[in-house]
């Protein structure tokens, strides 16, 4: 699939090109700046598959492409709306309609269904008020759209984070999205820019932002495969390379590689954190743009 097909007459909406498309490209760069960084633990990045054997990051930067259409739409639906049911309804259509073309580019692979929830709230809540960036700001916007009802929205989905939820008694995507992305707003981007502020390089700060998230969040990607006790050991391990000074210097990387080959060795993957990552990398870029003009180009 190309990734400017438009997939559903949802997505052929006469856009404002300036917003819209603005919005989509900070999404699918949010995806693209995720899956490159690099070493992640678990995780796909530039030099390896980490702890997946259907993935490669080839595969997630086209899907990422993929996902732009999907982005503007959910941009566009959101464009001066308030929170209520028939936004919300129309964002989990186009979200749905972006998780099949998804699957479609990738033959059936799931490589962005997590992030296509959070970024998705994300963007449509940027839309809904773009003058007012603060991430926190926006992030409650979302929180209070993805707690609103969905009519249409399958009651049971089989996907293993919801399973895993079930088995395990955690919130998951949908309990972080409906509390506002607290480990995005209060976790990864204070962590992030922190690092930024000791001079640590963007790559280290990001890192950084990753395990921030990795040392608290229950992340179902984690449960499904390994159960509570590799969600222990990837909480303790990511504590334990911010313990010993974060990605940035000598000790925290050879604790990040020591992290990197337990994980791989367990066969888990953040995949939870890698989505609340893109989030944040999301809200971090929009915060610092120029506000973005409501009007029409």
């Amino acid at each position: 699939m190309s990734p400017t097909l438009e997939i559903h007459p949802r997505m052929r909406r006469t856009r404002r090109p300036g917003m819209v498309d603005r919005l989509a490209d900070l999404a699918v760069t949010a995806l693209i700046d995720e899956v490159t960084l690099t070493p992640k633990p678990g995780l796909v990045d530039i030099r390896s598959r980490g702890s997946h054997r259907d993935l490669d990051w080839s595969l997630m930067c086209h899907s990422a492409r993929t996902l732009r259409p999907t982005f503007a739409a959910l941009a566009d639906a959101g464009l001066g709306s308030g929170e209520n049911p028939e936004l919300r309804e129309t964002i989990g259509a186009i979200g749905r309609e972006g998780e099949a073309a998804m699957l479609e580019a990738t033959g059936g692979v799931n490589t962005h269904r997590g992030a296509i929830w959070a970024l998705g709230l994300l963007v449509t809540a940027a839309a809904m008020a773009p003058a007012d960036r603060t991430p926190s700001r926006v992030a409650s916007r979302a929180g209070a759209l993805a707690r609103q009802p969905d009519r249409h929205a399958p009651g049971v989905t089989g996907n293993k984070g919801e399973q895993a939820c079930r088995s395990y008694g955690v919130g998951g995507a949908r309990g972080q999205a409906q509390a506002g992305f607290p480990h995005v707003v209060h976790v990864a981007l204070p962590i992030l820019r922190r690092s930024r502020a000791s001079g640590d390089a963007e790559d280290a700060a990001r890192l950084n932002a990753l395990l921030g998230v990795m040392a608290e969040l229950d992340d179902t990607c984690v449960l499904s495969r390994g159960g509570p006790a590799a969600l222990a050991s990837v909480q303790a391990g990511a504590r334990g390379v911010l313990a010993s000074g974060g990605a940035g210097t000598r000790a925290g990387r050879g604790a990040l590689h020591a992290l990197e080959r337990e994980l791989v060795a367990r066969n888990v993957s953040p995949g939870g954190a890698a989505d609340l990552l893109a989030a944040t990398l999301f809200l971090d870029r929009f915060e610092a743009q120029d506000p973005i003009q409501q009007r029409e180009n």
